[in-house]
């Protein structure tokens, strides 16, 4: 027996529950009122089958309904598909165009007989959305189908889970310190739960025990996919390193802030507490605008759920695929051969021959030529290059490409090759001296061409001192990283006026689903909304809020308010020099951006980064206290960051239907233990010899504590009034924000005018903002150019003409390849660079890479300065 089991005094509820949902069934479907549809010929039937894009046993099924499902019912539920997908990406065009003609022509209901193809393919998009999700990339991963019996909260959850997030925290914070970083990802944990699950479930005995009146067992029997879901979730909550491994060191080291207070125990635990657990309130709350819906489908959690369906899956049907041949390899098999495969060869990329990785071969041409490296080099240019590397691992610095709709892709490619050609025109017209500058540089220089010396205006107390200033330089950007602030803000703007356009409906929804929920909590009565309910909640909400208990919205906010207290006693007990009031400015803008910014998420699997934001107004709101903007960013940005990957996990636990409380416990219990761990090694790591210092030992030389720490002297003590303000040089890169804002209303406007446009369908401005903000300075082009050809190949031709086969192995190839990297790059870096000093291999290969304007970061186009020796202002004249 398990805690989900049913027992005998729950018997009763249950059979109330199957009367009902037969009492549903029978009036949703009108078995005895149906109007007969004839059988359609083999060509209607692939006409529907490519319309809907459905798979042969999926046609099969649904048609067993076919019949018994109503008219006046297809109607109804028609109309409100329209409404729902009207601007959905997503949805399958072809399928709205039915549906709209099925609407539009009064002639449908007036004379069925002879629309018998059409009247038959709105049933089928009908039932599919009732019954299951309109989407292929959600029906080749998840089932419609819920075992409300299968053990899942099990004593096996609790050990490896618990383990597995001791260990993942530990290495991840550890070597966060070094350059360069080692990080396991939640791919290892998930790929190694599986053995450590059949282990245990070989291993222990079936010891019963009774908990909180449950009765519980060591071994429930075979491990199951709830269980393994559930230990990846854990995975996930804890496989990183807290940003307070950035705060703390920052402040604390001599070579930074030197803030003693910093080392203090209670000081770090207080602060990852408090920083984390926000995160996790807020997802609670944002549920029914983010994880209910059936149209956020969450593009980027498929491979995941793919690997568990790999491992899982009792059914293994042979596939048409390329090269006219059948299929007959198990998911699980294919995820073993293809994760073998990227395993080897990663070490040559990885290793052996470096240059695989980044194949700039037009800069090879002629390394020291400026020019060249600007337009096609991968470290010092905008990498227009269109074969820039062989390496998987380059291509998922944002995303994997087998996952994230075509649509998002390729608007962000229009982007990025926009943003490029902005820049090079920035660049070669010297447009605020960037030409003195590499093209795509992502550091602040100074009046010389050199990095910025934050040292250089700080006093003995690490204070900003506007005397040394006034001696030093202003800050300087490079164009690509000027660029990459004025999509930033466009991003930002398009967000919002996208979301209140397009996504209105879904925000109403939403809303109307909490004030219906608190409702019902206060015991008052609620109008059923029927068809609105079904198709906005999709199948797999219905069968967790049949078979369930939810978590209510309160004991969120309890969590939200308690990490909240837990982090202003960490600010304000310490001599932090700022109030702890900025935590409550920091949390307001996740409870404004983190609806809009989660939905666009969960639609097209891409992020939308809010730290600029966070540093803009941050650096604003406190200027000339690096302290308060640290705090501003953490709980302004990161708090949105965690608090979408834990809505991320918990449309995970929706699709494989582990019940909710039993995810809440989970998500807490690691984040805990994340926390815990995480701070219990600063002060270890912070102690090794010269820590932080080019000579540190085992090269903890603390690359992006630093960087973090130049971000906070740069947007905290300079601020961006001195940037930005009213007459400041960096002034007019604020027009993002009017461009984001009419980017969308053009497009509205366009959409308006030609509403059947397919092209214009595919438009997306917020993912052509995205593109040159999220992919600029230092990333570019040669980062990107490698996911449309593989999305494009995935998407447009394979799952086109092989929809089987791509549906049951294209999700199965996104997990295998990036675990057999992360096995990969942990072996090569503890078994071949760790040992004696590290071992390289010294040859054309991998010294290609750093030769000429590469291995520089690029070249300047004006190498000779002005005959005053700086370009800009005077020193002295600095406002």
């Amino acid at each position: 027996m398990n805690v989900n089991e049913i027992t005998e005094a729950e018997m009763p509820a249950v059979a109330s529950l199957e009367m009902e949902d037969k009492k549903t069934y029978e009036a949703d479907y009108e078995v005895k009122a149906a109007e007969p549809v004839h059988a359609l010929t083999s060509g209607e039937e692939e006409v529907a089958q490519h319309d809907l894009q459905l798979k042969q046993g999926e046609v099969e099924d649904l048609e067993a309904k076919i019949d018994a499902f109503s008219l006046q019912r297809a109607t109804t539920v028609t109309e409100h598909l329209i409404e729902m997908h009207r601007y959905d990406h997503n949805f399958p065009r072809a399928a709205l165009d039915r549906m709209e003609e099925f609407i539009n022509d009064p002639d449908v209901l007036a004379n069925p007989d002879k629309h018998v193809e059409l009247i038959r393919e709105v049933k089928l998009e009908c039932i599919l959305s009732l019954e299951n999700s309109p989407y292929l990339e959600v029906r080749a991963n998840v089932d419609p189908t819920d075992d409300p019996t299968m053990p899942c909260f099990t004593v096996r959850v609790w050990i490896i889970g618990s383990i597995f997030c001791a260990a993942g925290s530990f290495i991840d914070t550890l070597f966060g310190y070094r350059n360069p970083p080692v990080y396991v990802s939640a791919n290892v944990g998930q790929l190694l739960a599986y053995p450590a699950g059949k282990f245990l479930q070989k291993v222990l005995p079936d010891w019963r025990f009774k908990l909180f009146g449950r009765e519980h067992s060591l071994n429930p029997g075979k491990f199951n996919q709830k269980e393994h879901m559930l230990i990846t979730i854990m995975c996930s909550v804890s496989f990183s390193a807290p940003y307070t491994n950035y705060i703390v060191p920052a402040q604390a080291m001599p070579v930074f802030f030197n803030e003693k207070f910093a080392f203090n125990r209670g000081y770090q635990y207080l602060n990852t507490l408090g920083t984390n657990f926000v995160g996790y309130g807020l997802a609670g709350l944002t549920r029914k605008f983010l994880v209910y819906p059936s149209v956020a489908i969450w593009p980027a959690t498929l491979n995941t759920l793919g690997l568990i369906k790999a491992f899982h899956t009792e059914t293994n049907e042979p596939v048409k695929g390329p090269f006219g041949r059948i299929y007959r390899a198990s998911r699980e098999k294919a995820f073993l051969i293809l994760f073998a495969a990227m395993f080897c060869y990663y070490f040559f990329p990885g290793f052996i021959f470096q240059a695989l990785s980044v194949f700039s071969w037009i800069t090879w041409i002629a390394p020291n030529n400026p020019d060249l490296d600007t337009v096609t080099g991968f470290f010092g240019g905008l990498g227009l290059n269109p074969w820039p590397t062989f390496d998987w691992n380059n291509l998922t610095v944002w995303l994997n490409p087998l996952t994230i709709p075509t649509f998002a892709i390729m608007n962000q490619f229009i982007g990025i090759l926009l943003g490029a050609l902005m820049t090079l025109a920035v660049y070669y017209s010297n447009a605020w001296n960037t030409g003195y500058l590499p093209i795509n540089g992502n550091s602040a220089y100074d009046n010389t061409g050199n990095p910025y010396n934050v040292s250089a205006i700080l006093d003995s107390n690490n204070q900003f001192q506007d005397s040394l200033y006034q001696q030093y330089s202003q800050a300087w950007l490079s164009a690509g990283y000027i660029m990459s602030y004025i999509w930033y803000f466009a991003l930002y703007s398009a967000t919002f006026t996208f979301v209140i356009i397009f996504q209105g409906r879904n925000l109403v929804v939403g809303a109307r689903s909490m004030i219906r929920a608190a409702k019902k909590r206060l015991g008052r009565t609620v109008a059923d909304e029927g068809d609105i309910d079904e198709l906005s909640e999709d199948i797999h909400y219905r069968l967790m809020k049949q078979n369930y208990k939810e978590v209510p919205e309160w004991q969120y906010l309890i969590v939200l308010l308690i990490s909240m207290v837990i982090g202003m006693v960490g600010v304000g007990i310490y001599p932090t020099n700022t109030s702890p009031v900025v935590l409550i400015f920091g949390i307001i803008m996740p409870l404004i951006v983190i609806i809009p910014c989660g939905l666009i998420q969960a639609i097209t699997g891409m992020p939308v980064p809010l730290n600029v934001l966070a540093e803009f107004i941050g650096g604003a709101l406190v200027q000339g206290n690096a302290n308060g903007l640290m705090y501003f960013k953490t709980y302004g940005y990161i708090a949105v960051y965690q608090a979408l990957y834990f809505a991320n996990d918990l449309k995970l636990a929706h699709y494989i239907k582990i019940p909710p409380r039993h995810t809440f416990y989970a998500q807490l219990w690691a984040t805990l233990i994340y926390c815990m761990v995480s701070a219990s090694i600063f002060n270890f790591a912070m102690g090794f010899p010269d820590a932080c210092t080019p000579d540190a030992a085992f090269r903890f030389t603390c690359p992006n504590q630093r960087t973090f720490f130049t971000a906070a002297i740069f947007w905290g003590t300079l601020s961006p009034k001195r940037l930005f303000g009213p007459d400041k040089r960096y002034n007019l890169m604020l027009l993002g924000f009017p461009l984001g804002f009419l980017l969308v209303i053009v497009y509205w406007l366009l959409v308006k005018k030609f509403p059947r446009s397919e092209r214009l369908r595919q438009m997306h401005p917020v993912m052509i903002a995205a593109g040159p903000s999220t992919w600029g300075s230092p990333y570019n082009m040669s980062y990107f150019i490698g996911n449309v050809y593989i999305t494009w190949l995935s998407f447009q031709y394979v799952r086109k003409h092989y929809l089987a086969f791509w549906a049951k192995y294209n999700y199965v190839l996104a997990a295998a390849f990036p675990a057999g990297i992360a096995i990969s790059a942990v072996v090569i870096f503890f078994a071949l660079e760790i040992p004696g000093g590290g071992l390289a291999i010294d040859w054309w290969g991998n010294n290609v890479v750093a030769l000429g304007c590469e291995g520089n970061g690029g070249c300047p186009r004006l190498t000779t300065l002005p005959d005053v020796g700086y370009f800009g202002g005077a020193p002295g004249t600095f406002n």
